[in-house]
């Protein structure tokens, strides 16, 4: 008699699952880094090349498992051009986008960057405030949810005081007193606890920041402060013109207001 062929066994797909799963888990923690930058780039191209190479070697100093996330805001001068060169680097990742403010260039920012990493730094692309700063904020990490810097020795015209001034108060009146430069681009955060906030604040928000350190500065012991040395810019202008400001700070007074509200009933 010829024997009858075996016919092989099925594998049953759902039996499948709980490795291809597993797998697929382990690839993400592999690819997630512990830290990265946010910094937001409107019409920076005299100095976006030496900013972005200082904070990438600054990193890679510290043996960072890190990336710059670096969004052009619609810039109107050489910035996209500019940073082709950093094209081939793994470490850098730069987005090209439309002109949508520095705001909800920020807000994008931290939502791609919690996907990322397990901690987000944000600085702006001005060169105002060095890398160098930066390592006695790592070295406090594990201690806090998040690290703010403090900008010392800050020039500000009448306008500008005033309005700084305006926005500590509305945080501290709505949040508590936390965090002491409300506004400042210079800020360490876990992502874990960065992600719930910057999911509920509105796209359009025209200072995320603000929002941001008023929810992380109500569990003050979580928090901390230190001072950041300031400089003035040396290349391009401050993109926020002055007649503008009090058009703005109304606008950022009445967002502030209605998240407050908001957050509260979310329990954030």
């Amino acid at each position: 008699m010829r024997d009858t062929p075996q016919r092989p066994m099925p594998v049953k797909i759902y039996r499948l699952l709980p490795a291809v799963f597993s797998m697929s888990l382990q690839s993400e923690a592999s690819q997630r880094r512990d830290l990265i930058l946010v910094m937001p780039v409107y019409n920076e191209a005299e100095c976006i090349a030496g900013v972005v190479e200082k904070w990438r070697d600054t990193f890679k100093n510290l043996g960072i498992n890190s990336e710059l996330l670096v969004l052009n805001d619609g810039s109107k001068d050489e910035t996209a051009q500019t940073l082709e060169q950093f094209a081939d680097d793994p470490n850098v990742t730069v987005i090209n986008k439309p002109n949508s403010g520095h705001g909800p260039t920020i807000l994008q920012g931290y939502r791609e960057g919690v996907k990322r990493a397990d901690w987000v730094f944000q600085v702006d692309s001005d060169d105002e405030m060095q890398p160098d700063q930066f390592e006695e904020f790592w070295k406090r990490r594990d201690k806090y949810d998040a690290i703010f810097g403090i900008r010392w020795h800050r020039e500000q015209d009448a306008g500008r005081k005033v309005l700084s001034a305006g926005s500590r108060v509305l945080v501290r009146l709505f949040f508590g007193r936390g965090v002491r430069d409300v506004n400042v681009p210079y800020r360490l955060m876990r992502a874990d606890k960065l992600a719930p906030i910057v999911t509920a604040i509105p796209d359009d928000t025209f200072a995320p920041n603000l929002l941001i350190s008023g929810v992380l500065g109500r569990n003050v012991r979580r928090v901390t402060n230190r001072n950041v040395l300031h400089e003035n810019r040396k290349t391009g202008t401050v993109s926020l013109k002055s007649s503008k400001l009090w058009k703005i700070a109304l606008k950022s007074g009445r967002q502030t207001t209605l998240f407050m509200l908001r957050t509260r009933i979310k329990g954030l």
